[in-house]
């Protein structure tokens, strides 16, 4: 199944909008956990089985794991996502952006190695970074577009003079998703929830790829105004969405409670978000 078709497939199964995002800072496990990086797959994997039937996709954070060197751990966490949530696609999000020959190596490593369903790039370098991931017809690759934090402003919206129109720069970087260099239909943008206005000048100008939107919860985005911003609907057709939103919430979600309660208080709060959203959603379809 190619990714769009299975994200698709996720949001009608599970009724969500709503993404995992799995970034595990040992120091902050709950009790027994706490501190140990060789129980770094037991936490995310106990999340996963949590929130697999409330969400849209997972997404773990590639640093979160390399830096206590468990790679291993996120290869066998793939695998117990793999048997236990099929149906749920997996982004892999390392923000990847070099040459083209380097950028093949980067493909096959979230790809083949990890097996992540989709990836999360940088867009920086131009198009030949980013058509090595391309090539794999049945994944997708999300480009960073309006991110989340506050650096963001630094570039993000400046102005383009020599372009035509002079649109800002997350404008331009959308354009290009929405049209050239979306060969496949297997592109999308991420843009932060921290910045809703943006959020709606995006999906107007990219009104047909998904968006993959952090910054919900810790980060302080709001999950209403998220949705009115980024979700349309299909006219006449109920829920019917024109391109997926994938909302992500991160340590919200896995460090909602520092118990031996963690995994019930990570599925409440996954529930009442992603409850959130859909209410969200309904008031946008009326």
């Amino acid at each position: 199944m190619k990714f769009l078709d299975m994200l698709s497939a996720a949001e009608r199964q599970n009724g969500s909008m709503l993404c995992v995002g799995l970034d595990p800072e040992p120091a902050k496990f709950p009790g027994a956990l706490k501190g140990d990086a060789t129980k770094i797959y037991d936490f995310c994997a106990a999340i996963v089985d949590a929130t697999a039937d409330l969400v849209i996709a997972f997404k773990p954070q590639i640093a979160y794991f390399a830096a206590h060197r468990a790679e291993a751990q996120l290869e066998q966490l793939v695998a117990h996502m793999r048997r236990t949530a099929p149906h749920v696609p997996i982004i892999l999000d390392a923000k990847r952006g070099d040459i083209g020959s380097t950028a093949e190596q980067y493909a096959i490593e979230a790809f083949e190695r990890y097996g992540a369903d989709a990836v999360t790039l940088s867009p920086f370098m131009g198009f030949d970074s980013v058509q090595p991931y391309l090539k794999y017809h049945d994944k997708g690759a999300f480009l960073l577009c309006r991110t989340s934090n506050p650096g963001g402003d630094d570039f993000q919206p400046q102005r383009l003079s020599s372009v035509a129109g002079e649109p800002l720069l997350y404008e331009h970087i959308a354009r290009l998703v929405q049209g050239p260099w979306n060969l496949n239909g297997q592109l999308g943008l991420v843009v932060g929830a921290t910045y809703p206005a943006e959020i709606e000048r995006v999906r107007a100008v990219a009104p047909t790829v998904p968006l993959l939107i952090p910054g919900v919860g810790a980060q302080g985005g709001d999950a209403m105004a998220t949705v009115k911003a980024g979700w349309r609907g299909v006219a006449g057709e109920i829920g019917t969405t024109v391109a997926p939103i994938i909302v992500n919430s991160s340590r919200a979600v896995l460090y909602a409670s520092n118990g031996a309660d963690f995994v019930q208080a990570a599925r409440r709060v996954a529930l009442k978000t992603r409850d959130v959203l859909e209410a969200a959603k309904q008031q946008v379809g009326d």
